[in-house]
């Protein structure tokens, strides 16, 4: 049986028309001879009626008296809704298919209500149903502890469930239908020449996902790639192939590294840099601020540890929380506020000279100032003010030549 698992995210099943678009997808790949999965998300975005942060605005979440347990009850209704809703119509056009919810096709997880972990996935009852019907939908983000609960497994869940889908039922391919045409090179709502890439390797998209790019949750890609499923990012407003994620031989990763360092770049706003120094005991400093962070829940990244002090980020939210934290422990917190950080991302990064040398002189030439860089083998960051991040992602954008009319990230020699 030749399979395919697609998913059509919140805003591909949002209104008549997208939900229409996404049965073309289906009925072309049906065409095809394929049987096909389908995961879908909640309808629409927030102030939709059924969209998750409409269904949590109910219970004024995260201020509400309801435990975790009952919020992932009520967040778990948006995918169970568009589910019955999308069979429903599919059905209408003669398309025989059913709806199941998250338990029902085999998702088990841990009890971590709201940010579940998939435990075990038993795709029997999704093999039974396709013996029937010919499209198979598939409530997203959600599963079933052992004792039965429900829960969700956390925002990009989908993607997530597609991806354990597609793995589980080792599918041809995953489909995840979105609103643009594929991985694109940058955000195009602050590159006006950003591009659809054709394709891409999990571990860079992994890395673009982690540093910002929205298309697709790097929960999923790490799943498909374990499972060697190819991943196609595509639009459900068009025919377009999108692009293709997928791994590389390594002849075709040699050639692939020659043409192209530089895959895309990615950003994360939002964020606030914070400095601590100590001129009498560093060690006991950098042990005080980061194990009072974890304590509190406050997650931090951009990590630069000196023998006088450490340097590192969080999100701007926490700002006062962790400032009151390190105050309490009577060290005299630096924070700058306001910040964004810009990642240039690309397989063929590693061990290439001139990279870094090529990003420090596009920020200076845009008149952008570096407050914080970092680098690994794919990926190098640098943190600047958030007033400055449309000059500096298109100041990248352009010295890697990464628009469509140019050789894809190359870096001179």
């Amino acid at each position: 049986m030749k399979l395919l698992v697609q998913k059509f995210g919140g805003t591909s099943v949002r209104d008549v028309e997208s939900r229409s678009r996404a049965r073309a997808h289906i009925k072309r790949a049906l065409d095809e001879g394929y049987k096909v999965v389908v995961t879908v998300s909640a309808m629409g975005r927030k102030g939709s009626p059924y969209a998750t942060d409409t269904l949590l605005s109910l219970i004024d979440y995260p201020n509400t008296s309801a435990s975790l347990r009952e919020v992932d009850l009520l967040m778990s209704c948006g995918e169970t809704i568009s589910s019955i809703l999308f069979a429903h119509e599919l059905n209408q056009s003669g398309i025989r298919s059913v709806s199941l919810s998250g338990a029902q096709a085999g998702f088990l997880t841990n009890n971590d209500f709201t940010k579940a972990k998939i435990i075990q996935m038993n795709p029997s009852r999704i093999h039974k149903e396709l013996e029937t019907y010919d499209v198979v939908v598939v409530a997203g983000f959600q599963g079933q502890t052992r004792q039965g609960e429900t829960t969700t497994i956390g925002r990009g869940g989908s993607d997530t469930t597609a991806a354990a889908l597609g793995a589980s039922l080792s599918a041809e391919y995953i489909d995840i239908f979105t609103d643009v045409d594929g991985i694109m090179t940058a955000d195009p709502r602050v590159v006006e020449k950003a591009r659809a890439l054709d394709e891409v390797t999990y571990n860079e998209i992994c890395h673009l996902a982690n540093q910002g790019a929205k298309v697709i949750h790097p929960r999923a890609v790490e799943i498909a790639m374990y499972a060697n499923v190819p991943i196609r990012v595509r639009s459900t407003y068009s025919e377009l192939p999108g692009t293709l994620v997928t791994g590389t031989t390594e002849q075709s990763r040699a050639q692939e590294m020659k043409e192209r360092a530089v895959t895309g770049i990615a950003h994360m706003v939002g964020l606030t840099q914070i400095k601590v120094q100590s001129k009498e005991d560093p060690s006991k400093l950098q042990s005080d601020v980061f194990k009072s962070m974890a304590s509190a829940g406050i997650s931090v990244d951009f990590i630069n540890i000196s023998p006088s002090g450490v340097v590192y980020t969080i999100h701007e939210t926490f700002e006062k929380k962790a400032r009151d934290i390190l105050e309490a422990l009577g060290y005299e917190p630096e924070t700058n506020s306001g910040c964004a950080k810009v990642s240039t991302v690309g397989a063929g990064i590693a061990g290439l000279p001139g990279v870094t040398a090529m990003i420090v002189h596009a920020l200076t030439e845009a008149g952008v100032q570096i407050l914080q860089s970092a680098d690994s083998h794919t990926t190098i960051w640098v943190l600047i003010k958030q007033e400055d991040l449309i000059p500096a992602v298109n100041a990248l954008h352009e010295v890697f030549q990464l628009d469509e009319e140019s050789v894809k990230g190359e870096v001179p020699s």
